[in-house]
């Protein structure tokens, strides 16, 4: 099937995500390389070029397939894993995040959730320099560094009273600034709401930046990894209230919304007042 041979692709190239990257820059440089060096660096550039190429030929197949005339073409499938997700959620994972809030100090939850804050900035970090944002990644470094050290390994967030400002960059953004497409919405048993683009992102993230799934000590490891799981369930249970209408649609909706607004900086396209609108209204009826 065309379609499993372009996943099939798509994980390949995640795999040489970071040569593609590299070579991909190269081509941009204007500064001479000696003459030894021309000879390889032209055949890097060629090679780089060649495979950024087919990375996006992979997701033009796919755009021209009946599967990207809407975001969500798996639609029916996913809200089934959904209705499984929220019935695990309803009756586990919202109940241990409740109690979790009830019993947990709001100082100490708040530098709980600061701490895997703190942990998240390698993955900034390493994104911000993915996307040559060098005065972001500066700065980030130094939040880092202040509030792994002031701020106790990032109990306390330190760092904003002095003006540094928290950013989310993640592998999914990056790959986005260097104009991979989203790719279809879906919803993975227990993990929740992706693109194919994000979920390339988390599995590259997981395996590099992401110091959680590194802790040797095994036990260590999953109790960090759920208890950050709980955490973020706990900071989200204030949105269940916010949600209307049909549960899936909102949730896909605000999903996708929320991954244009990081992947273009905050950046959003609004077709608020794109239409032109006759004014009706008559002098008298001001009078």
């Amino acid at each position: 099937m065309d379609l499993i041979r372009n996943i099939q692709r798509m994980v390949l190239a995640t795999l040489l995500y970071t040569f593609v990257i590299i070579s991909h820059a190269q081509t941009e440089q204007e500064a001479p390389l000696p003459e030894e060096q021309t000879e390889s660096a032209t055949a890097m550039q060629s090679i780089g070029g060649a495979f950024w190429e087919a990375w996006n030929r992979v997701f033009e197949v796919i755009s021209e397939s009946e599967i990207v005339t809407t975001p969500d073409p798996f639609e029916s499938l996913n809200r089934r894993v959904f209705a499984f997700n929220d019935t695990a959620d309803r009756y586990v994972l919202k109940p241990v995040a409740e109690g979790y809030q009830w019993i947990t100090p709001d100082p100490v939850e708040k530098g709980v959730s600061n701490v895997f804050g703190n942990i998240f900035e390698v993955t900034t970090i390493a994104n911000d320099l993915l996307q040559f944002k060098f005065t972001q990644a500066a700065s980030d470094t130094a939040r880092f560094v202040v509030n792994s050290t002031v701020g106790i390994a990032g109990i306390f967030d330190v760092a904003t009273s002095i003006g540094l400002e928290k950013h989310n960059e993640d592998f999914g953004q990056t790959l986005g600034y260097w104009g991979i497409g989203d790719g279809p919405y879906v919803v993975v048993p227990l993990l929740g709401s992706y693109t194919f683009r994000s979920g390339i992102g988390t599995i590259t993230q997981t395996y590099t930046t992401d110091l959680l799934p590194k802790i040797d000590h095994v036990p260590t490891r999953n109790s960090t990894i759920g208890g950050r799981f709980i955490d973020t369930r706990a900071n989200l249970l204030v949105a269940d209230d916010l949600i209307t209408g049909d549960r899936y649609t909102f949730v896909r909706d605000a999903y996708l919304q929320r991954r244009e607004f990081l992947v273009n900086d905050g950046v959003v396209e609004d077709s608020f007042g794109d239409e032109d609108f006759e004014d009706d209204w008559d002098d008298e009826d001001w009078d």
